[in-house]
């Protein structure tokens, strides 16, 4: 009897796509999750009461929005920020820090420095 050759590089082809498969959906529940403790508050970030200053819009970007929005929140999974404020007001902008949008989990900007985001994303070129 004989045996076919392509039958292990075939059989190695599907693990890797079921990896890859298995990879993916983990990664996403993986986000959800991070999205939920970061409404709750379990992730930690500093208010401008805690650190001592003002609330820095940049940093704060830096270091929560990149996730979804790029490195220079170009876009992502989430959308480019950049000229976002023509084509969407301040106001609809606060309306999203607040309460969330689509993917976006409400609640990621502290209730206190939402004016100073919005106008800092609003300003974005």
């Amino acid at each position: 009897m004989k045996r076919n050759p392509a039958i292990p590089y075939i059989f190695i082809m599907l693990i890797g796509i079921a990896l890859v498969f298995f990879l993916s959906v983990k990664g996403l529940g993986d986000s959800k999750e991070i999205a939920k403790e970061n409404k709750k508050g379990d992730a930690k970030q500093e208010t401008p009461a805690q650190s001592g200053g003002k609330f820095d819009p940049e940093g704060f970007a830096k270091s929560t929005c990149i996730a979804c929005h790029g490195n220079n929140l170009e876009g992502a999974m989430g959308p480019n920020l950049h000229g976002i404020g023509k084509k969407i007001s301040k106001d609809e902008i606060k309306n999203v820090l607040k309460n969330g949008k689509g993917a976006m989990p409400a609640g990621m900007v502290p209730a206190e420095n939402i004016d100073a985001m919005a106008d800092w994303v609003s300003n974005l070129k």
